[in-house]
Order: structure tokens, then sequence, then C-alpha cells
């Protein structure tokens, strides 16, 4: 192997790995030290790396993360509350404000959303079929 591409490599594997950390573990009160000792990195440079590989600083990641699960869950019959602390939050407010900033909804929106569109995915299947023969209505005639 290149011996200038090891390094990169070895890095990037570091990086990597703290990813995985917060993937795994987003439900746990993780801050950024414990983020960064899974890469052996200082905070401030270990957050360079990662928002060059990522896109995202660690903290963006895992509340994006935590987001998404959220969003997942409120899709099922959980309560706003249980959700908020399933996921990792440790204060409603927090997460209904970090939730309506990054989805545009409250959760509580967001969840009776979804509920009506299962419903209704349930109750007329072919409409929510793009472009399905079956569900057009014959504008021929």
């Amino acid at each position: 192997m290149n011996e200038e591409l090891y390094p990169k490599v070895y890095l990037y594997r570091r990086i990597v790995q703290s990813k995985l950390f917060i993937d795994a573990n987003f439900s746990e009160n993780i801050d950024l030290d414990c983020i960064s000792e899974q890469a052996s990195f200082s905070k401030f440079h270990f957050i360079r790396i990662f928002k060059k590989i990522y896109g995202k600083a660690p903290h963006k990641y895992l509340s994006y993360v935590r987001l998404e699960k959220a969003k997942e869950l409120l899709k099922e019959d959980i309560s706003v509350t249980e959700v908020c602390f399933a996921v990792g939050f440790d204060s409603l407010s927090s997460f209904t404000g970090l939730f309506k900033r990054s989805v545009g909804q409250t959760p509580l929106a967001y969840q009776l959303q979804q509920h009506h569109l299962k419903a209704e995915t349930a109750r007329a299947p072919l409409k929510f079929i793009p472009n399905c023969y079956a569900g057009r209505k014959n504008k021929s005639k």
C-alpha cells in the first residue's frame, strides 16, 4: 500500500468508527468528548475531520440521527414524550423545538399526519402507487 495513502485510510477508519459509535449509541447521553475519544483525536481536530468527511459537525450528525429515529417512532403509536426520551433528548421542549425547526412541524402534528397518511393508504392503496394505471380514472372517453 502506498505510504501516502495509508495515513489517510487510517484516519478515515478512525472517523468512521466514531460515526458508527454515534449510530449505535444515539439514544445514550453521549457528548463530543465521548465521541472524539472513539476516534482518538482531540475535539477540535476531530470536529474538523468529521465535518470534512460527512458534511456535518458531529453534534449536528447526532441530532440528525436522533430526529430520523424519532420520525420512525412517531409513525407508530408511541407518545411524543416517550419518543423524545427514547431517542436521547433530555427535554421535551428542546426536542419539540429542534424537531419543528428541522421538519417544519411539531412532533405531534407530524405524528397525526403520518397516521392520516397510513389510514388513507389502507383505504385507497392505488392512489399511492406512482403512475399506476389501475389507479387512474379513464379520461379518454
